[in-house]
């Protein structure tokens, strides 16, 4: 089983190096790739840096793991996932396990992770996918409860302190059950920022109606908007993802890549098309 780890938040966060030491410690063969610069709300975008023709990636060194090949590209998440495929950091990976994301990504705001992007992008090539994030939380937001941390913005020495070897663990337990999910099934795995023994346990659940976090207008003036983000404020409805959070439990909701809605029928014959004139 060969496994890209890939992520949004770039080569150097600590989330990706504990999910790479975890996996091939699991006896995965991984290879890593992920963007040399932050890519966080990138959802699935097909964005890269070009020169001269060519996407520049280069040789990484994971901290405590010299023995894992691993690139730093100048790409989004999801056009590292399509350039693995297609054989350029060596042979295309079975499996595609992306984070661990430094902050939650749960409820309606997985439309926009670059980290679920990535698994997304997998699942439309038939690939099986899991999303790691941690919920780190911000000064601004004390709890998932009280909006989580879909953006963290965090010290950098206080980065390394998280629990990602909880999330690298849980990630590590819950692969045998989404290899025996039908192929394109997206593992969606959110864990409290605590150690493994202060989590209650793993739930599935359904995704949250809205996001940890929300954008408002702070001023709109002539030539320019700028805008805040802010704490979400609806109240958790049980049996969702952040819901869950809240209440100290690891979470899984399998997702798929967007794909057609059967149960619509949409009456083509009646709409009808007038000619132009010649």
């Amino acid at each position: 089983m060969r496994i890209l780890i890939t992520n949004d938040d770039g080569i150097e966060a600590p989330g990706i190096r504990w999910l790479a030491r975890a996996l091939a410690h699991a006896d995965y063969d991984v290879v890593v790739a992920a963007p040399l610069s932050e890519s966080s709300g990138s959802s699935a975008s097909m964005t890269a840096v070009v020169q001269e023709g060519k996407i520049v990636s280069e040789p990484r060194g994971l901290a405590g793991a010299k023995n894992i090949p691993a690139y730093g590209v100048a790409a989004s998440p999801a056009y590292i996932v399509l350039l693995a495929m297609r054989e350029a950091f060596g042979p295309p990976p079975d499996l595609v396990v992306s984070g661990i994301n430094r902050g939650a990504n749960a409820g309606a705001a997985v439309v926009h992770s670059g980290t679920v992007g990535a698994t997304l992008t997998a699942s439309h090539a038939g690939l099986r996918g899991l999303a790691v994030s941690l919920d780190v939380l911000t000064p601004a937001a004390a709890s998932a409860a009280s909006g989580g941390a879909a953006i963290a913005a965090l010290h950098k020495a206080d980065d390394e302190q998280h629990h990602w070897a909880s999330a690298a663990e849980l990630a590590v337990r819950l692969l045998p059950s989404l290899l025996h999910t039908p192929p394109g099934t997206v593992f969606n795995l959110n864990v409290p920022d605590l150690h493994v023994d202060g989590i209650r346990g793993l739930r599935q659940a359904a995704l949250a109606r809205f996001g940890q976090v929300q954008m408002s207008i702070a001023e709109a003036g002539d030539g320019y908007v700028r805008t805040a983000v802010q704490a979400a404020e609806e109240e958790l409805d049980p049996g969702t993802d952040l819901a869950a959070l809240a209440d100290n439990f690891a979470v899984v909701t399998p997702i798929r890549a967007p794909h057609e809605d059967t149960a619509i029928r949409i009456n083509v014959e009646g709409i009808r098309f007038q000619t132009p004139a010649l």
